[in-house]
């Protein structure tokens, strides 16, 4: 298993490496071909909104034939889309790369499935955790090494890295990575595999009494939390007068931050409270955090501010996923990751647009405080349908009850 662990998270600090090599240099290579600022938006939209689609599709596909085949799969369509986004000599070809890297780049949530696998209820979180760090890490270099190689606007180069990295991984998958689903976990061949992204598929789990609850904090959470990713840069700018080199090294400060958090604190966390208990605790961190963002007026109280904002999202983060994994059975684990991370899909197309509104026709504040006023209710959620309640039917019909947390 610790052979396996460390494999999987090398292959997610390379493919997040590879990917955030690429994210902050699209703006500047669509401008390449004339793009306006709404096509731009277009652009990094289409990515998140195919891998709302694809992401879990793959992870119903995972829990049917294994995490390894549709890892390589996924792993070789990443490689594929890259190469294309290197020769792209239209706005047309770039769309064409990022739509098929969105279809075929569930590779974080098949590595949480495969985590999944291969941890004890127990030991959950902290495999999760590692994950996030992991994923971390690679967004902390990644943007550096991307910013590196493009000098002098060469932005194919780039591109071209990010394909060799992903190739990179596809041969370590292929050679070294072992199956972790064993052939009984799976779905059988006569269940219909389809994507769980239908409005009745979600209103089905929504409706189910652990997942139902879960789903709501990791939507709610993610609209908040993205609209901070998204806005950050534009609030600093009007509100604080940062520089761009000023923006990033605070942004690398709350990055370290989270790391450190998924990395070596929620192994500590783990052990003393439940996923519920994180979740509770995370989501009050988070309203003052963001508040505390808002209403910045300086760097130092900035910095301040921004401490339990990166603690709740490192908890957040990884609790959420942990006590989803735990309420479902065995054979749904890669469907409900696929459904978790389609839910985040959304709130990266939906944050931007209602941030910037906020931002900019309300207040620079604006945001983070419609991101505390979210918070708010995840909390309540947590506390009506999670904290409180000790004993949950979180199984599928015929099974037997067990515990969140």
């Amino acid at each position: 298993m610790r052979r396996s662990l460390i494999l999987i998270l090398v292959f997610v600090f390379i493919d997040v490496l590879g990917f955030s090599l690429i994210l902050p240099l699209l703006p500047y290579y669509a401008a390449d071909f004339q793009a306006s600022s709404i096509t731009v938006g277009l652009l990094l939209s289409a990515n998140a909104l195919t891998q709302m689609i694809g992401a879990p599709f793959l992870g119903r596909l995972s829990d049917r034939y294994g995490r390894k085949p549709m890892l390589i799969a996924s792993i070789s369509g990443t490689v594929l889309s890259f190469l294309i986004l290197g020769f792209a000599n239209s706005l047309a070809i770039l769309f064409l790369s990022r739509i098929m890297d969105g279809l075929l780049g569930g590779n974080v949530s098949l590595a949480q499935a495969y985590i999944t696998d291969t941890t004890t209820r127990e030991n959950r979180a902290q495999g999760l955790g590692l994950i996030g760090a992991a994923f971390g890490v690679g967004f902390i270099f990644g943007p550096a090494l991307g910013g590196s190689l493009s000098a002098g606007g060469n932005y194919a180069l780039p591109a071209f890295a990010a394909a060799g990295l992903a190739a990179l991984n596809l041969v370590g998958v292929l050679i070294w990575l072992p199956e972790s689903l064993p052939p009984e976990n799976r779905t059988t061949l006569k269940e219909k595999i389809r994507p769980k992204v239908s409005l009745g598929e979600l209103i089905n789990a929504l409706r189910r009494p652990c997942v139902g609850p879960l789903l709501s904090v990791v939507l709610i959470y993610g609209l908040a939390f993205t609209m901070f990713e998204t806005m950050f840069s534009l609030f600093t700018q009007q509100k604080l007068g940062f520089s761009a080199q000023t923006t990033s090294y605070v942004l690398t400060y709350v990055g370290v931050v989270v790391v450190l958090v998924q990395g070596v604190g929620i192994r500590w966390l783990s052990a003393r409270f439940s996923d519920k208990q994180m979740i509770y605790y995370g989501a009050i961190l988070l309203i003052g955090g963001l508040l505390g963002w808002a209403y910045s007026f300086s760097l130092p109280v900035l910095l301040i501010a921004l401490l339990p904002l990166a603690l709740a999202s490192g908890m957040l983060r990884v609790s959420t996923n942990s006590a989803l994994t735990k309420n479902v059975d065995p054979s749904e684990v890669g469907g409900i990751l696929g459904l978790s991370a389609s839910m985040n899909s959304l709130t990266r197309v939906a944050a931007p647009l209602i941030g910037s509104f906020l931002l900019a026709e309300i207040s620079p504040a604006g945001p983070g405080v419609a991101g505390a006023l979210l918070m708010i209710g995840v909390v309540l959620i947590t506390w009506k349908q999670i904290l409180n309640v000790p004993d949950l039917d979180c199984e599928p019909p015929g099974r037997s009850v067990r515990t969140l947390g």
